[in-house]
């Protein structure tokens, strides 16, 4: 998703309706054994924060607006991110004046407490909507800080203009495909929008592909024969997650007087897997 990189507001849409399967799709996928080793399902009481022993925080404005000209202060305040007391974890993005920025949302990430290499990671959220908003599930490899970006590699699980509440994309950045160049689909709902229910947003990812589903449909499919034949395969190491809603950016836009404020990303759970022997 975002770190100093520039994405191009045009993409292809792929129109789908979100539990239609073809058989050319089924075909595709191989059957997996799954086995849950990492999950959250934000049961705790209304106001309780992310578990500690869970998530941690990216906090502040960032250098140059964590490298996308976002607008907003990241928070770790209840009034910003917390449990609603009906099994959900509650990101709000606000239009208010604090530490020098007009907006205030929150980011968490499990980097230092847990990450994993390959496997399946999926969360079953309802994202915000308005021009300028940007909420995101992504995972960035673990290696970020000893070889920065885009050489650790990013894969964009979900990611979302607010003004477009009806598409949302999956991407992955690395060296020779970051930035406007990343390697991403986009899957499109008829008659509906991502911010009036829930989706479960999933990639399944391996030694030799990366696959990306809304609802258990498969819309786009990245291996590593195509990674390599743009730039270089990075993706064989731990990589951990980060939940958001972002407030302007590069890949947006800034809000308008007609962008509603609050607003909210509603996560019902996070679920990560790996592939039984």
């Amino acid at each position: 998703m975002k770190l100093n990189k520039i994405t191009p507001l045009v993409f292809a849409v792929l129109i789908a309706t979100t539990y239609s399967c073809s058989s050319e799709t089924e075909q595709k996928l191989e059957p997996r054994n799954w086995e849950l080793v990492w999950a959250d399902e934000f049961n705790e009481a209304a106001g309780t924060q992310p578990n500690p022993t869970k998530w941690t925080y990216d906090l502040g404005t960032g250098s140059n607006g964590w490298g996308n000209f976002e607008q907003q202060t990241y928070t770790n305040r209840p009034e910003n991110v917390s449990m609603d007391g009906n099994g959900n974890l509650v990101i709000t993005a606000r239009r208010e004046n604090f530490q020098g920025a007009q907006f205030t949302s929150a980011r968490i990430k499990t980097q230092g407490i847990f990450d994993q290499k390959y496997g399946k990671f999926e969360a079953r959220l309802k994202t915000p909507y308005g021009q300028g908003l940007w909420p995101a599930f992504w995972l960035l490899g673990n290696n970020i800080n000893e070889v920065s970006w885009p050489q650790c590699g990013e894969i964009d699980v979900m990611e979302l203009r607010g003004q477009l509440p009806s598409i949302i994309n999956g991407s992955i950045h690395g060296p020779g495909f970051s930035g406007a160049d990343a390697l991403s689909g986009t899957y499109g709902l008829q008659n509906a929008r991502f911010d009036t229910d829930y989706y479960t947003y999933a990639v399944e990812w391996d030694a030799n592909k990366i696959d990306f589903f809304v609802n258990g449909f498969l819309y786009h499919r990245i291996t590593k024969s195509e990674v390599q034949a743009r730039g270089e395969w990075v993706f064989d190491h731990p990589f951990f997650m980060i939940l958001n809603v972002a407030v302007g950016g590069n890949y947006v836009g800034a809000p308008n007087l007609g962008t509603p404020f609050p607003q909210k990303m509603i996560i019902d759970y996070v679920r990560v897997y790996k592939q039984k022997n």
